[in-house]
């Protein structure tokens, strides 16, 4: 009788383990999908960051240009502003918080729209397209706009494999045991522009 009843306990501490070793796998998978999808977002910032930083460059450069569209370059300042003015808090939650980071991503693509308008109206003006200072500033703003369509992406591959893991068994009978700290991540969406970069062709 005795025998039978160790056996139980062996039973059920043997079940206890084999549950907590599959709720400690679980969160350690979680963990590691999570933060690379942290690290693949702050890639996007960095992106994101060295546009703003050619915008004043870019803003100046036009600005020097005879009767160039003022309207045009202060619509980017203003744009260039309101990226700014997101709040860091803000930007850090974003890939955790709906809100957030559709506040961030419509800064960002206002700043991107206001781009593309500024450089529809650059083509009117040959003599600032033939300069030096812009010829540079055209192949560094190119670059900048496609490593942000490929980070973008990158960050929705990171958030889609820690999102399928987060939704599939065994995960998803665990999740809610560890709060708010694997919320489902965030999505850039191709109808905001995530996969398309603005046109910055000069050669016309």
């Amino acid at each position: 009788m005795q025998s039978r009843s160790f056996a139980g306990v062996g039973i059920l501490v043997l079940i206890i383990l084999v549950i907590a070793g599959v709720i400690g796998g679980t969160y350690n998978s979680l963990v590691s999908l999570g933060q690379a999808v942290d690290a693949q977002w702050a890639q996007v910032q960095n992106v994101y960051q060295r546009r703003a930083d050619l915008v004043p460059n870019l803003v100046a450069t036009v600005k020097g240009a005879a009767n160039f569209e003022k309207s045009t370059y202060v619509a980017v300042a203003q744009a260039r502003s309101r990226v700014g003015q997101v709040a860091p808090q803000t930007v850090q939650n974003a890939p955790n918080d709906p809100q957030a980071f559709s506040q961030y991503e419509q800064a960002q693509n206002q700043l991107g729209a206001a781009l593309s308008r500024l450089l529809v109206v650059v083509e009117r003006y040959p003599d600032l397209k033939a300069t030096s200072n812009f010829a540079t500033l055209q192949a560094q703003l190119e670059g900048t706009e496609n490593r942000i369509t490929v980070e973008r992406m990158r960050y929705n591959e990171a958030a889609r494999a820690f999102n399928t893991r987060r939704d599939s068994v065994p995960a998803v009978l665990f999740v809610s045991m560890f709060g708010q700290k694997f919320n489902e991540k965030n999505y850039f969406k191709a109808q905001s522009g995530a996969e398309t970069a603005p046109a910055v062709d000069f050669s016309k």
